[in-house]
């Protein structure tokens, strides 16, 4: 094998690099991080009504009659972080519902979770609402080619283009201004006054 028929990048199995490509177009391919935040919102709303912390030697439950409502909203927060993630058509549905149900559950459940669910579910909510899928670039090209222009082509054109007019041969001339007379400096960019 010579230099020549050597493959640029051989091709090696390796899995991890293999995953972490098809993660990263994954991720790419939907409102990834509006998803994953609105999941890990989910999470402190349906921890702290059923948890049981424990502080010295006494037991702290912060049960309420909120539970139910509680768990509801921190399943729902849960479920829509996956929708934006499998379905990103509803992400515009699935980011204002986010938003709503993290201020609905400031009263409900314990603050938004003491707080620790509002940021996140708000930051979320946006970022599931303001995604918007990159153009894909083979399309761009494919519009070009069948207008009848290539890359080479419009890369001739262009300097041609841009190259200056020539300065026509029969300019006006100017009137020469008396001696003595002031003379105004013309500012550049300013088109010359032709009488």
């Amino acid at each position: 094998m010579s230099s020549a028929t050597a493959e640029a990048r051989p091709e090696h199995r390796n899995l991890v690099g293999a995953f972490w490509r098809g993660f990263r177009n994954f991720r790419r391919s939907r409102p990834f991080w509006g998803g994953l935040l609105a999941m890990i919102a989910g999470v402190p709303i349906l921890y702290f009504p059923y948890a049981h912390l424990s502080l010295g030697g006494v037991t702290i439950a912060m049960s309420t009659t909120a539970g139910a409502g509680s768990l509801i909203i921190g399943v729902l927060l849960i479920i829509l972080g996956l929708t934006a993630w499998f379905q990103p058509a509803v992400r515009i549905f699935a980011g204002v519902a986010t938003t709503l149900l993290i201020l609905v559950s400031i009263p409900v459940s314990n603050l938004a979770g003491f707080g620790m669910a509002l940021l996140p579910g708000l930051i979320g909510g946006g970022l599931m609402m303001a995604w918007a899928k990159l153009p894909e670039p083979a399309v761009a090209a494919g519009a070009g080619a069948a207008e009848g222009t290539t890359a080479e082509s419009v890369a001739t054109e262009e300097p041609a283009a841009a190259a200056p007019a020539a300065p026509a041969a029969a300019e006006p001339v100017a009137e020469q201004p008396a001696a003595g007379a002031s003379v105004p400096v013309q500012q550049a960019g300013e088109p010359k006054e032709v009488r």
